[in-house]
């Protein structure tokens, strides 16, 4: 029995990534944020469940890839694609009315990121590339704090798009990044998972939750930025 609880909650995430998908479709922002953040929840507890019940199966790691495709891919790809559809991009030529379809790249890389990660057994205790949660957790919160903006400034449509491409190619980039999983109970070993986990606390407790939550995924790319850059001085 308990070998299959890892995949119920993983089921878990899937559903709540269909809703966020849902939610996206009607332009329910808000709600299409907080389904991935309920997804990101459960992909987080059925890693851990497989861990302490030791059951690992074939059938669940490729379960777990397909539901984040869903959750973390298909969903911040349909925010991205309905907040273009509704902005007033400024362009009159016909390139205007394709520029939303240039949110599916989300789920594309995505995708491969997801196979990189299938294949790769150099992420077992971090990551290469930016973790599609932490991407999809970015694009779910961005997008409202720009929706709060557009009446100020007509560009951000532009600025969404650009991030469109970097982001993508922070999916499936040779940057490591640093993973949050905690071994031991030290300050010792987890002294970046640690400092992250604080400064993201203070973003939140000073800035709304779309801001807040973008901030903290742009500190978790700076942190991984920025150590990597410190182990190779150091060695």
């Amino acid at each position: 029995m308990r070998a299959y609880i890892p995949n119920f909650i993983t089921c878990l995430n899937l559903l709540s990534g269909c809703l966020a998908c849902l939610m996206a479709f009607e332009g329910n922002f808000l709600w299409a944020l907080w389904f991935i953040i309920l997804s990101a929840v459960f992909d987080f507890f059925d890693g851990f469940a497989a861990r302490i019940l030791k059951a690992y199966s074939a059938m669940g790691k490729e379960l777990d890839s397909l539901a984040d495709l869903i959750s973390f891919g298909m969903a911040p790809g349909l925010i991205v694609f309905k907040y273009l559809s509704i902005s007033e991009i400024g362009i009159t030529s016909e390139i205007a009315s394709y520029l939303p379809y240039l949110g599916f790249f989300i789920p594309v890389f995505s995708a491969l990121r997801l196979a990189k990660f299938n294949i790769d057994d150099r992420q077992t205790s971090s990551f290469i590339g930016l973790p599609v949660p932490a991407n999809a957790l970015f694009w779910a919160s961005l997008i409202p704090a720009l929706i709060q903006l557009s009446d100020k400034y007509t560009f951000l449509p532009f600025i969404c798009i650009a991030l469109v491409f970097i982001f993508s190619w922070l999916l499936v980039s040779n940057i490591p990044m640093f993973s949050l999983k905690i071994s031991k109970c030290t300050w010792k070993g987890n002294e970046i998972a640690i400092v992250f986990v604080c400064m993201c606390i203070l973003i939140l407790s000073i800035s709304n939750i779309y801001w807040g939550i973008s901030l903290c995924i742009c500190t978790y790319i700076l942190i991984s930025l920025l150590s990597n850059l410190i182990c190779k001085k150091t060695k």
